[in-house]
């Protein structure tokens, strides 16, 4: 009985010590059917300083002349070996400067830092309004410089583009292949830059809390960094000599387990 009552306890020993299930690994855990009242359609980025803008102004056929002035050039370079200057179909592009402003063709200087998209067209229009008031005329904004970076425990980190101009969190986690194993979810670190200021605020995943937070959609240039988990933590400090060691150990633990299993069984 002494013999049964020892293998008995060294088999749940092995064990208790060999098991290591992952914890925290889950999005949203707490998720239930469920409306949020956040008005996700109506999201707009906000136009920063250094953003890159394509602003095109277009209008009837018959009045096209009329908001040409209102277009930048096209680039016009000399390939290598020519004489000819040629035209790109590229459209140049507009750069808010530090103050928020662009310089736009006859009207001049538009503050355009701190508008939604939908805003600085409204404004953009009006303006341009104001000089062909017998045309209607059709304004197109795009930022293309929108982009954020996610680094950490992802799987392809780096740059994500965005060319919808909307990206939530797990947006750009699905771009950079998802976190590892080791992200720790519960501890996501977004910084972003605001009005030339740093901001930095800790995100949990695992809650379905993360659908009304106002990070949910992220801006331009922000930094959303993966941190390591403990388990991961704990497995780098360990160096590649000691990492051979505890798997010998763990084949160890594990012949033993197998013994002490078969023991158990003949007696019976």
């Amino acid at each position: 009985m002494k013999v049964r009552l020892t293998l008995f306890l060294l088999v749940a020993i092995v064990f208790s010590s060999c098991r290591s299930v992952p914890k925290d690994v889950v999005y949203f855990e707490d998720l239930k059917t469920q409306v949020f009242q956040k008005d996700y359609y109506k999201y707009e980025p906000t136009i920063k300083t250094n953003d890159q803008l394509l602003i095109t102004v277009s209008a009837p056929v018959s009045n096209q002349s009329k908001v040409a002035q209102f277009n930048l050039p096209m680039n016009s370079y000399l390939a290598p070996g020519e004489t000819t200057v040629l035209n790109s179909a590229a459209i140049q592009t507009y750069t808010v400067d530090k103050e928020g402003y662009i310089n736009f063709p006859e009207i001049g200087k538009m503050k355009l830092a701190g508008l939604s998209r939908s805003a600085a067209i409204e404004l953009i229009t009006e303006k341009v309004s104001d000089y062909i008031s017998d045309a209607t005329p059709v304004v197109n904004l795009q930022i293309i410089s929108f982009k954020v970076n996610v680094i950490g425990e992802v799987n392809k980190p780096g740059f994500v583009d965005v060319t919808d101009e909307r990206i939530s969190i797990f947006d750009a986690l699905a771009a950079v292949g998802d976190m590892t194993i080791y992200g720790d979810r519960k501890n996501v670190k977004l910084i972003r830059e605001n009005n030339g200021q740093l901001e930095s605020v800790v995100l949990d995943l695992t809650t379905s809390e993360i659908f009304n937070s106002p990070y949910y959609y992220l801006q331009q240039n922000d930094l959303l960094y993966i941190e390591q988990n403990d388990t991961k933590k704990k497995e780098s400090k360990f160096g590649s000599a000691e990492n051979y060691k505890l798997s010998i150990v763990s084949i160890s633990v594990s012949v033993v387990s197998v013994i002490a299993s078969a023991l158990v069984a003949i007696l019976k």
